[in-house]
């Protein structure tokens, strides 16, 4: 793992895509197609619009979707596959778009379904951030670090609920899902690449307990993980690193 301090959230995540897309475009080089895992959450609005913005051949890429909340349909104003549509898929149009239905009739088919798709080939890069809790994706603590499903059905926890609604996606915690589906810590893992984004000082906490040099790798601190990974990349800014311990 290698960590990034820039002095403002742009500039970290200005530096996240202008690596993301270097890693893209080696990887468009050397094969046919570059698969990628999108985040979505408030932390990855500057880091998607520079990344939208830079030119590469985004026909031969194919993108896979982190996670989305149980019973919520595409066009709800909190859907995670509304928010892709419009930062992403609208902009830039990638080749293969794989979407979790979050309101799929039957939600553990549903991470069936696109395990299978996503296991058909390694990905290249994911992209992910950092929750108040912790987590990655939807993997609150305690995470399951050991399951080997790429997707799985997943419970939210208090504190994950209450940063949805801090961050604007719903009025009240009665409107927050108590389920998702998410992206496993395996299959987070086994990407090719990690780019990290964490910016504002509500992160702090996080990213302390989670990166500091003496934090040990625990599922009670999911982010943790990142540590055991030779190609993950982390960008924070000077508010979201100031807790942070080298």
């Amino acid at each position: 793992m290698e960590i990034t301090i820039r002095e403002t959230k742009l500039d970290a995540s200005r530096a996240a895509a202008e690596m993301a897309i270097s890693i893209m475009r080696r990887k468009l080089t050397r094969r046919s197609s570059c698969r990628f895992v999108a985040a979505t959450g408030a932390s990855q609005f500057d880091f998607l619009d520079f990344l939208c913005s830079e030119h590469i051949d985004w026909a031969r890429t194919e993108m896979f979707h982190l996670d989305e909340y149980v019973g919520i349909s595409a066009d709800h104003p909190a859907s995670f596959r509304r928010y892709l549509m419009e930062r992403i898929v609208k902009r830039v149009r990638p080749g293969i778009v794989n979407f979790i239905e979050g309101d799929a009739p039957d939600p553990e088919a549903e991470c069936r379904r696109v395990g299978a798709l996503v296991l058909q080939r390694d990905v290249d890069i994911a992209f992910v951030g950092i929750g108040e809790n912790g987590h990655l994706a939807f993997n609150d603590p305690p995470a399951d670090f050991e399951t080997e499903d790429p997707y799985i059905l997943v419970e939210l926890d208090e504190r994950c609920r209450k940063q949805q609604v801090g961050e604007g996606w719903f009025d009240s915690m009665e409107e927050v899902p108590q389920r998702a589906i998410t992206m496993s810590m395996k299959q987070i893992m086994k990407a090719r690449n990690i780019i990290c984004t964490c910016p504002e000082v509500r992160k702090a906490e996080a990213v302390k307990n989670c990166l500091s040099a003496d934090a040990p790798v625990s599922p009670l601190n999911p982010a943790s993980i990142l540590k055991l990974h030779d190609h993950a990349y982390v960008f924070l800014d000077k508010a979201s690193s100031s807790l942070l311990r080298t």
